[in-house]
């Protein structure tokens, strides 16, 4: 709250209404107010600001505080909320608060706007801008249009600020600093402005213009030690959900993590790990338990869920859903790759900062070689091959328990001969009937199964022969690509 009126009093002080920031005193149209998110969300975009604000009881021509009558969180646009249905009016890369502040023994009411991401922010399936203290149609001003998604398509998710105005000590607080120094070796200094030098290098940490510090995203969603102090990011947990049986009906357990990505990871996987289902195996005198699942594989795609994200896509983080057949893990956003081509295309990241770090923080090896392993270790289990599933705004992939060869539908045996190929043509190999057979366990009598899948896979364009002219017992098979 002190920092709310700290905010006030100074925007108080700008001489004139700004393209990211407008007065009012109790003009509380929903209408007005929906435009106005939109207009002051692209404003600030444009003018490279973190947030714009519309501030309540304050008088927009002398500044001065006169308060407001009504409250930003009760207020209702017939029946429903006034938040609600602006969210409901609103694209979905809309993001603001609601604050009431008790300032002079009356209230202001500040609506924290935050810039647009990725896209502009339209209200009722229009963009508007700031042009002067006047809200107008986007469209109208081609030449702003213009500049707004030149800024846009620049705009880094890392970059942008998660918590600002915290002194020094306040903001390293926020932080589990400590696990940076541990995984990087570099050893922890115990003064504050030593350790904010390398959060300050690491960009995890940016020094303002009036000398206190901003948190960036980029160091809240990975060193955070609440998420929850960081409302905008806090719904980027990582949700983890068991169920009985194979569908959604029944759920026995759900957890949500509390912590940043790289604080809460290995607690994350062991978590998972202690959910999913083993088998007791003696091997000699020894009693050594098996899982279901390849730990290797889980470790990768939740990392690279994690990584992959688009963060523009506001209301949902990654969800963790295990089943008694299958883990399905769910990301928002798409593969900047087209799936056939994840095993051997060079990596890309719509996040290349979070990347970068959790690399050097060991949590991925930003080397492309993150689907060789997951690959790789289904095929030493002979499990079917994971499944990825595009939809309209997010990606899931699927690992699947054992299945007898049998009853693996069609397409996915397709698709696991296909990886397969892709497997052994990067590691120098080819698919061969017999790599085939041994890739889902199959006895040497089944080489008839195995030649009707790879004449299956050539048919479907997943696969080709690497010289048709060679004898049927000596052919070779690689990918389509190839």
């Amino acid at each position: 709250m002190q920092n709310l009126e700290r905010l006030i009093n100074e925007l108080r002080k700008l001489p004139n209404e700004t393209p990211w920031v407008e007065f009012k005193h109790n003009n509380y149209k929903p209408e007005m107010i929906g435009q106005d998110i939109s207009a002051l969300a692209n404003s600030a975009a444009l003018h490279e600001k973190t947030c714009a604000y519309m501030l309540w009881g304050i008088d927009d021509t002398t500044h001065e505080i006169v308060g407001t009558s009504y409250n930003l969180q009760t207020l209702k646009k017939g029946n429903q909320e006034l938040e609600n249905w602006l969210r409901c009016l609103l694209s979905k890369n809309a993001d603001f608060e609601f604050h009431s502040v008790p300032m002079n023994d009356v209230t202001v009411g500040v609506l924290i706007i935050y810039r647009a991401t990725n896209q502009t922010v339209m209200f009722e399936k229009v963009d508007y801008i700031r042009v002067g203290s006047y809200t107008k149609k986007l469209n109208e001003y081609p030449t702003l249009q213009s500049q707004l998604w030149d800024r846009l398509r620049n705009s880094k998710f890392e970059e942008r600020y998660a918590k600002e105005n915290l002194d020094l000590n306040e903001a390293i607080r926020y932080l589990d600093y400590q696990i940076y120094f541990d995984i990087t070796g570099i050893p922890q200094p115990t003064e504050a402005d030593a350790i904010a030098h390398y959060m300050q290098e690491e960009e995890i940490l940016v020094r303002q213009d009036n000398g206190l510090f901003s948190i960036t995203n980029l160091g809240a969603i990975l060193l955070a030690k609440r998420l929850a102090d960081f409302p905008r990011i806090a719904r980027k947990a990582v949700r983890v959900v068991q169920y009985s049986g194979n569908n959604r009906l029944n759920m026995l357990k759900e957890d949500t993590g509390s912590k940043g990505y790289v604080v809460g990871f290995e607690g994350l996987i062991k978590y998972i790990s202690a959910l999913i289902p083993t088998q007791e195996q003696i091997s000699g005198a020894l009693r050594e338990s098996k899982s279901a699942y390849p730990l290797l594989a889980i470790r990768e795609i939740v990392a690279n869920a994690l990584i992959h994200q688009d963060f523009s896509i506001t209301g949902t983080g990654p969800v963790v859903e295990i089943f008694d057949n299958r883990i399905e893990v769910t990301n928002s956003g798409t593969p900047l790759v087209d799936i056939r081509r994840i095993i051997d295309n060079p990596p890309r990241s719509r996040n290349e900062k979070l990347a970068a770090l959790m690399r050097r923080l060991r949590m991925c090896e930003e080397l492309g070689t993150g689907w060789d392993k997951i690959v790789i270790t289904c095929e030493m289990l002979q499990l079917p091959a994971p499944r990825i599933d595009l939809y309209e705004e997010s990606t899931r992939v699927t690992l699947y328990a054992e299945i007898p060869f049998s009853n693996i539908l069609l397409e996915d045996k397709l698709w696991a001969c296909y990886l397969h190929a892709c497997i052994r043509y990067v590691g120098g190999e080819y698919l061969t009937n017999s790599s085939l057979r041994e890739r889902f366990g199959l006895k040497d009598s089944s080489s008839g199964t195995a030649s009707r899948l790879i004449k299956d896979a050539v048919s479907a364009g997943y696969i080709k022969p690497l010289d048709p002219t060679t004898a049927p017992r000596y052919m070779k098979y690689v990918p389509i690509w190839a």
